[in-house]
Formats: C-alpha cells, structure tokens, sequence
C-alpha cells in the first residue's frame, strides 16, 4: 500500500464484569466523537459481564449498528486472550487499541493515520497519554514515550516504549510475530518486543492523544510477588535474545523489583516523580 492510502482503521476494545457502566459508555463514545470515524468497532466481551454492562452494549449496538462488532467469550481469559481473539475480528489493515475505561482525545485517529500516510516504514504508533483520577480536564501526570525509532529500541530495554491504551498498528505486523501471548499484565510490552526484535519500525506522536484513568488501583495492579516475578521472565527473555545484556538484566530486575515490593504510596510516587518525566 502506497503512501496516503490509509483512511480506515478498526477498534479494539475488550471489557470484562468489573467494569463501570458509565466508563464504558465514555470511552466508547471518544471513538464515535473521532473527526475521522472508524467504520469497524470490535468490542470484544472478555466472559460474562452483568446487566448494567449488557444494557450499555445493547444500546450502543442500536446506535452503532453494523460499526459495533460485540465478540463474546465464553469465559474471563485475561487483556491477551481476549485481545487475540478480537484482532481476529478486525477488518481493517490498522487498528486502533483503546480500553473500556480511557478518553480518546478527538482528533487522536485522524493524527496516527497521518504517521502510517507519511511514514509508511511505520508498524506501531503510539503517543502522550494524559493520567486523571476523577476528571479528565485534571491531569495528574503525563507518560511521554520516545519519539524516534532508534530511541524506542533504546528504552524499550528497560522500559515499555508504548503507551498500549492509544496505539494504533497494522495488523500484519502483529500477526507476523505471534499476536498477542499470554504474559501476566505485561502481554502488550512483550509483543512490542517480538515486534521490535523483528524489525518492525516504531513512532511516538509528541502529543496528548488519551485521557487514562488511574488512580491507586492502577499502582496496585503492579505491586507484589506475582508482579516482580512476571517483570523478572520478561527481562530474562530480552537477554535471551540478546537484546539487553547480562549487566542490564541484574540492573532491571533489581530495579523493578524494588518497586514492586514498595508500599503502595511509595510506588505512585516513583511512577508520578521518576517514571512519568
């Protein structure tokens, strides 16, 4: 495909039981505010949800009509199952990743499929997003990932080099290297690595492109043994494939498992005052 000739792009979203009815209903309806509308929305149900959750669907599924594609899974399998079996579904050659409790910003799609126009070396775009707890106009702090590809690479060595709930790739590319695997809360960071590892080139727009919600659950989610351990795997794999070396590896692991074994206050701290700048 030659350059400019991308317009269309699909969605994809997975939800599960925990969810709240009214984030949902917001996030979904950032996507259908984009000034460059998608024709193709999957919204992939990640096991049974419940009465509230079913009654939003049903009612954008009347609003949305064919554009809303609801995949349902039998049971809860966890962010990668679901997301695997949704990337199935998708129609489009790119496709736009957004969670069930986030806010696009408006023009957030028109803005990455002018990357994958101009740039058309370009897999994986993502960029700024803006962290809120209540209010999305109250920003608590940014996550600005890298520009350039050559920097990606750089700091995806010890960092996660996109900011998952906002970008966009081609399907091909993802698919080529696996699609998404299980990998206990890190599924998104270890596929950009198979990813990167297979050349596939990378870009950062250096603008908010999403509101994400945060607030002390998130913080939670990334503390503990299990955490530590799963950090640990992933690292262990990047020098494996020797894409990190022995030295980065210890330094990682005993960086990473400090934080997941701080108090809770201390790692939103590290996240708001280290990690975010």
């Amino acid at each position: 495909m030659g350059v400019g000739e991308y317009r269309e792009y699909s969605v994809l979203m997975s939800v599960y039981y925990k969810e709240k009815p009214e984030y949902l209903k917001q996030a979904i309806e950032s996507i259908q505010a984009q000034t460059l509308p998608t024709d193709d929305f999957v919204l992939v149900c990640d096991g049974p949800l419940n009465d509230a959750l079913d009654e939003t669907i049903t009612k954008k599924q009347q609003e949305m009509e064919k554009t809303l594609n609801v995949v349902r899974l039998a049971k809860n399998g966890g962010l990668g199952n679901a997301l695997n079996e949704g990337i199935k579904h998708c129609k489009n050659k790119l496709v736009a990743r957004m969670d069930s409790d986030d806010i696009a910003y408006p023009d957030r799609c028109e803005k990455q499929i002018a990357v994958f126009n101009t740039h058309p070396e370009v897999s994986i775009c993502s960029g700024i997003v803006e962290e809120f707890t209540t209010d999305p106009n109250t920003v608590d702090t940014k996550r600005v990932p890298p520009e350039t590809n050559a920097e990606i690479v750089e700091f995806a060595k010890k960092r996660n080099p996109f900011n998952h709930p906002c970008v966009m790739y081609k399907k091909s590319a993802v698919e080529a290297v696996g699609s998404y695997q299980d990998f206990y809360l890190l599924e998104d960071y270890y596929l950009w690595l198979r990813m990167l590892m297979a050349e596939c080139q990378g870009y950062n727009i250096q603008e908010p492109l999403l509101h994400m919600r945060a607030g002390s659950d998130m913080y939670l989610r990334r503390a503990g043994w299990k955490y530590a351990k799963t950090q640990a795997k992933l690292f262990q794999f990047m020098r494996d494939s020797r894409f990190i070396g022995e030295g980065q590896y210890l330094k990682s692991c005993i960086v990473r498992s400090g934080s997941a074994f701080a108090p809770n206050w201390l790692r939103m701290l590290i996240f708001k005052k280290i990690l975010r700048k």
